[in-house]
């Protein structure tokens, strides 16, 4: 009969003397955070939740080829239909293999979906040089002028004593 492993405790005894991340050894909470890792933002739920039902329906999507696959190998008689078999699947591979290079140099260039399914190419670098074509005329343009206030040429003059003033005026 084969010994079973037993878990080792030094491992607990050094999770015990150290604190976790973000905390002092004192016990007090820290309000810095590790040098090493910026500190997280915050991403509302709803767009979590998308995600995480996107995933789980990819997820679910792969479960299902994955039981038609194997419903195929297992029912393969001669060499001829493992043959036929392998060879349908080598296409779907390449197929997504495609899909997924092609979706690489999209987010690369940023080019929306739309144009993402436009790219052409049988390499990645064929596909660069086609989607920096493409992103030259999706590329936005600048706006006129980015100023927001009053700009040194409009020959206007600001005193900020007196804007002060005027504004501890009307505020009482």
């Amino acid at each position: 009969m084969p010994e079973q492993e037993t878990p080792s405790t030094e491992s607990a005894e050094k999770t015990a003397e150290t604190p976790p991340e973000g905390t002092s050894s004192e016990g007090g909470q820290s309000t810095e955070a590790p040098a090493g890792k910026p500190q997280e933002e915050s991403v509302p739920p709803e767009v979590l939740r998308k995600k995480l039902t996107d995933a789980n329906a990819e997820a679910a999507n792969y479960r299902t080829k994955l039981r038609e696959t194997e419903a195929k190998l297992s029912s393969a008689k001669s060499v001829e239909e493992f043959e036929a078999a392998t060879a349908d699947l080598r296409g779907q591979i390449e197929a997504l293999e495609r899909q997924l290079l092609v979706g690489n140099v999209a987010a690369k260039f940023e080019l929306p979906p739309a144009l993402a399914k436009r790219l052409t190419g049988a390499t990645e670098a064929e596909l660069e040089a086609d989607a920096k074509e493409l992103q030259k005329l999706v590329a936005p343009t600048a706006p006129e002028s980015l100023s927001g206030g009053l700009s040194p040429d409009s020959g206007e003059d600001f005193d900020p004593v007196k804007a002060a003033r005027q504004a501890r005026k009307s505020r009482y």
